[in-house]
């Protein structure tokens, strides 16, 4: 930093202090120049520290609308509802099959130029290459979709076969970085949840 621009403002400052100091000495003897020079000392860092600029580290750590790490929970509910799913069909139609939809549209829209909710017939061509792919079709087809109150005469959840396909199938290759975070949260969950069992 460059001080050479306020020297006449740091000569009247030294000139101010000087004179404090005199009459403290004149008033009060040692004591007084003392007091003079500790307040001057205490005026002079509030002003540096009110003059000098922060580092750019230092507002970046105490941004007021700074995005934090998702706490572990987040993960904790996405396995919970992926469990809940394997065994409550209303959990699977309420929770993860909106997910897993909305990550199939995006797909099919982004590779296929399909829109899953408007040309269904076309999303179930663009998905369905095998017969195992039109199995899992039936869980994923938005005209299928049960009602709260159809689906709990269904107990049983989507099968661990069909998840564990059902997941690769609707997100891997997806071109966006959003949907690839999306896919590993997924099958990371379902990995957990799935292969084990």
């Amino acid at each position: 930093m460059n001080w050479r621009p306020a020297l006449p403002e740091l000569v009247i400052a030294v000139v101010a202090v000087t004179a404090a100091a005199l009459a403290g000495a004149a008033v009060a003897g040692w004591p007084g120049v003392v007091t003079v020079a500790v307040a001057a000392a205490a005026v002079a860092v509030g002003l540096l520290r009110a003059m000098v600029p922060r580092s750019a580290a230092r507002p970046l750590r105490r941004a007021p609308g700074k995005r934090r790490a998702r706490p572990v929970s987040g993960y904790e509910q996405r396995r919970f509802v992926v469990a809940s799913s394997l065994a409550s069909r209303p959990v699977y139609e309420s929770e993860l099959r909106p997910v897993l939809e909305h990550v199939l549209a995006a797909r099919l829209a982004e590779h296929h130029a399909v829109n899953l909710y408007a040309e269904p017939e076309a999303a179930r061509a663009a998905f369905c290459r095998t017969r195992g792919d039109a199995r899992l079709w039936a869980w994923i087809d938005p005209a299928r979709a049960l009602d709260p109150g159809q689906s709990e005469t269904r107990p049983r959840g989507i099968p661990r076969q069909a998840l564990t396909r059902l997941i690769p199938a609707a997100a891997p290759g997806a071109g966006s970085a959003l949907l690839r975070v999306l896919a590993a949260v997924a099958v990371i969950a379902a990995t957990v949840l799935v292969i084990p069992g």
